[in-house]
């Protein structure tokens, strides 16, 4: 197998080059996982410590309140990273989950490992800083949507936005992440559709 053809090296070229012996040194650090559906990779209250791209399959990160209500942050796919990025940087108690949606194969990336990785090749600095940079991004996005799109606008956008993220998640889910009930929703839906 060429390393150089893995998904994740597809992924960083994005935006750094690596020679072959950046590649291999990754490659060393990062563990190769295969999930089941819904199995876990992080539970909420835990500490996070790692990072993970999704090389296959889906995985979603959700928080759930007090009073036992769902509210999903966010959903990855293949060739997305997650993680819970208040955790993971500040080696604290986690406020969300992150589940397996389907069968899916993540490659995981410890912080301790990407402390050593930023050290020993510093292009992976420009790196993560793009990516957590886009993170930041995507969420002040949503959130500006949140307070400015009514529901069906920001409904209509996440089906256009995730059209590969709608085909494998329930309706309960888009629900929960767009911050509405899925009876809600499926009103809306059905507004829609007449």
């Amino acid at each position: 197998m060429i390393l150089t053809d893995q998904l994740i090296f597809k992924n960083i070229a994005k935006h750094i080059s690596l020679i072959d012996s950046e590649i291999q040194y990754l490659w060393s650090l990062m563990k190769k996982i295969s999930l089941d559906k819904k199995e876990y990779i992080l539970s909420q209250g835990k500490i996070c410590n790692k990072i993970y791209f999704v090389d296959q399959g889906s995985l979603r990160a959700y928080n759930v309140n007090e009073n036992g209500k769902e509210s999903t942050i966010m959903f990855a796919v293949s060739d997305w990273w997650i993680t819970a990025m208040d955790s993971f940087m500040n080696q604290k108690a986690s406020s969300l989950t992150i589940v397996a949606l389907e069968n899916s194969t993540i490659l995981e990336l410890d912080y301790d490992n990407l402390q050593t990785l930023l050290l020993k090749i510093p292009k992976f600095e420009r790196f993560f800083r793009i990516l957590f940079q886009n993170a930041y991004i995507r969420e002040q996005r949503r959130t500006l949507h949140n307070i400015s799109m009514s529901t069906e606008e920001r409904y209509v956008q996440f089906i256009k936005k995730y059209p590969a993220i709608v085909e494998k998640i329930t309706q309960k889910q888009i629900a929960s992440y767009l911050g509405v009930t899925p009876e809600f929703l499926s009103a809306l839906k059905n507004n829609a559709d007449s």
